[in-house]
């Protein structure tokens, strides 16, 4: 067996799990092996059952006393029920789908029950437990992997067939330079993948992940300085004349907060020099950022170049078109559009007047990034919510002019320690104010006996002629949580708003269908909006005054700040309702920060102090290389000593020619694909 062999090697794989695991970018070999636990289960001692405690996971051995299981013709989920004893007590086993598995337990039998334990009418319960009979090679002991859910594969198998591949752990061979390996205390890669998801105790699976976690964020971090390094910001660039930003200035409806001030400041000095601009512009929804772009494209058609802004969605596209058309509409500057969706005649004619220059600025979506797509004379790269758009995607679009200028806004505020350290590439201005008289959004944490008052209050805007998003967690009905999905609530909600248009969004639809239901939103025709998170960026809706997230538990602090940011836009009061159905203490936490503050800043540093995986940002959402076994929050220490080492050795060795980096080299181009232009 080698790691480059496909998956479909192995024992108990074949065509349909295949592409299961395809589907999860799983392959080869190597790619199972790299496929870590997202955490573990210690299950190295049986505990007695007259010594099980409520809330707790525990590991139990004992006899089937009873079996109870009456399979219907009608009814298909029939419940078995198991009296399972050890000598010491008894525990109901329960599992309410009991078709496939009633025939695998015995009267007597022995077996082994892992699970949480509750109480259920005095008597002591564990429902769906994994379970396994005496004897059995796949009962695991010790400290248990648990892997990240895959449908149609069971953790079981996942075990199995890491047990299969252990042999090619000895294959994996030392791949940084001696020094950087004695200097950090690193243990070897094979010794590290082997008590990842073989522990033998808890120190050496810690020495295993902490190599795994450097490993991972080493690469990250070099990549990012090499694509940094290759920006040419110490070269000549454009530069662009600001003399006359206060025309734009003067002219504008309201006054600049000092938060846009301070950030134009900032902007003004990196324009007027030929050091190529790289600014990220942090700024909660509704601060300002969109003026301040326009503000730099302005000066950029009055310099005579060209400038872009990419959006993430359409919908996004579209309303900046808008915008941007009744702003400049005393100015001679020349605005176009370009969407995936246009026709084929349409975007020809935007790339001719683009190619000419007769196009100053040009507002479009991942098709400005196209080959085709070329400028006359590019001054200025925008990229709108940056954390849908992958590094690689902003350097394609600069390399589309001779070293433009770059600007990065993006709504999610990031702690600036971290921000530091993820945007390396990036200086970084933040707008900490709001506009003047702008209404705070009133939010307020609602539990299940409460969220009938909600709704009744939901009713009363739309009587008002208000507008209304609910959120929910899953697009589907769930048997594994418990939650309340979109469909659901869409027919809950059609029913209890008959007087109003009820209407339901999730990413499954087509793009079309998306669209058409958003600009009904827009325009009115839609009362209420049933939604996933795909509501999340890019609507701007000043009518719609109500914010609802049901089961506000199931959401990072920061998405559901983002999710508060589509209201609050209009001159109406606004509100938000979390509906938490879990009265756990981090909810509990989560929802009181919510409604204690509207600052995304405040929120970003308590999730940081949280220290939820992936509350603040989760690696795909904002465009950075998928992630195995980091967390860019919990492993931030790492993260930056990675940082270092990496400055250090792009510092010496720029291009990473040296034989020693090869492997290094390797892996960065895997893990941000071949736009990083890495030559093997």
């Amino acid at each position: 067996m080698n790691v480059s062999d496909k998956i479909g090697i192995l024992k108990g794989i074949g065509p349909r799990k295949s592409e299961i695991f395809l589907q999860h970018n799983i392959e080869t070999i190597e790619d199972l092996v790299y496929f870590f636990p997202r955490k573990y289960e210690d299950r190295r001692k049986t505990t007695p059952i007259s010594q099980l405690e409520p809330g707790k996971d525990f590991l139990i051995s004992g006899k089937v006393l009873s079996r109870r299981y009456k399979a219907t013709s009608y009814k298909r989920n029939s419940p078995l029920s198991l009296l399972v004893g050890d000598g010491t007590d008894t525990i109901e086993i329960v599992f309410f789908n009991g078709r496939y598995i009633a025939n695998l337990f015995n009267i007597n039998g022995e077996y082994s029950f892992y699970g949480r334990v509750s109480v259920n009418l005095e008597r002591k319960q564990m429902v769906h437990p994994e379970f396994f009979r005496a004897g059995d090679p796949a009962d695991i002991r010790g400290i248990v992997p648990v892997y990240p859910a895959i449908k149609g594969i069971s953790q079981n198998e996942i075990r199995r067939l890491q047990l299969q591949v252990k042999e090619v752990y000895e294959q994996i061979e030392e791949w940084l330079p001696e020094k950087l390996v004695r200097e950090n205390r690193l243990a070897s890669p094979s010794y590290a993948v082997e008590n990842i998801h073989f522990p033998k105790d808890g120190r050496q699976m810690l020495q295993g992940k902490f190599r795994m976690v450097f490993d991972e964020l080493l690469t990250l971090e070099t990549g990012l300085c090499y694509m940094k390094n290759g920006t040419v910001r110490d070269r000549g660039g454009v530069v662009i004349d600001t003399s006359c930003a206060s025309e734009f200035i003067d002219a504008l409806p309201f006054t600049l907060t000092e938060g846009q001030l301070s950030a134009w400041r900032d902007i003004e000095q990196d324009l007027s020099t030929d050091k190529v601009m790289n600014r990220l512009i942090q700024g909660d929804v509704g601060s300002g950022k969109t003026v301040i772009a326009q503000l730099c494209m302005f000066l950029c058609a009055r310099s005579g170049y060209q400038s872009v802004i990419m959006a993430p969605t359409e919908l996004l596209a579209k309303q900046h078109l808008v915008s941007f058309r009744e702003t400049f509409s005393t100015y001679d500057i020349n605005i176009d559009l370009l969407c995936s969706s246009m026709k084929t005649s349409e975007k020809n004619a935007v790339t001719e007047r683009l190619k000419s220059g007769e196009t100053d600025i040009l507002i479009g979506t991942h098709a400005v990034i196209q080959p085709g797509v070329e400028f006359k004379n590019l001054g200025l790269v925008i990229t709108d919510e940056q954390h849908r758009f992958g590094v690689n995607q902003r350097s394609i679009l600069t390399r589309k002019g001779d070293n433009p200028n770059v600007m990065v806004m993006t709504a999610t505020p990031i702690p600036r320690t971290l921000a530091v350290i993820l945007y390396g590439d990036l200086d970084i201005s933040q707008i900490r104010t709001m506009p003047a008289g702008r209404k705070a959004i009133k939010t307020y944490a609602v539990n299940g006996d409460m969220r009938n008052r909600a709704y009744d209050f939901v009713k009363d805007e739309l009587k008002k002629g208000r507008q209304a998003y609910v959120v929910a967690p899953l697009i589907e009905e769930s048997e594994s949580i418990d939650a309340k999905s979109a469909e659901e609530l869409y027919e809950e909600l059609v029913d209890r708003f008959r007087a109003f248009k009820v209407a339901l969004i999730h990413g499954n639809l087509k793009q079309r269908e998306k669209d058409e239901i958003m600009d009904a939103f827009v325009s009115g025709e839609i009362d209420v909006l049933v939604s996933t998170v795909v509501i999340e960026v890019g609507i701007n809706v000043p009518n719609a005054t109500i914010m609802v997230i049901e089961n506000s538990e199931r959401f990072g602090l920061a998405q559901m700040h983002q999710l508060r940011g589509r209201v609050g836009r209009g001159c109406e009061q606004s509100y938000c309702f979390l509906i938490c159905h879990n009265e756990s203490r981090i909810a509990r936490e989560r929802n009181e920060i919510m409604a204690s503050t509207t600052d995304g800043f405040e929120i970003a540093e308590a999730d940081l102090q949280l220290r939820g995986p992936g509350e603040i940002f989760g690696t795909r959402q904002h465009g950075l290389p998928e992630m195995h076994i980091s967390d860019l929050i919990r492993h931030a220490d790492i993260l930056e000593q990675a940082k270092d080492i990496a400055k250090e050795i792009i510092d010496n060795d720029p291009d990473l020619t040296s034989p020693a980096y090869a492997p290094l080299k390797s892996r960065i181009k895997k893990m941000f694909g071949e736009n990083i232009k890495l030559e093997l």
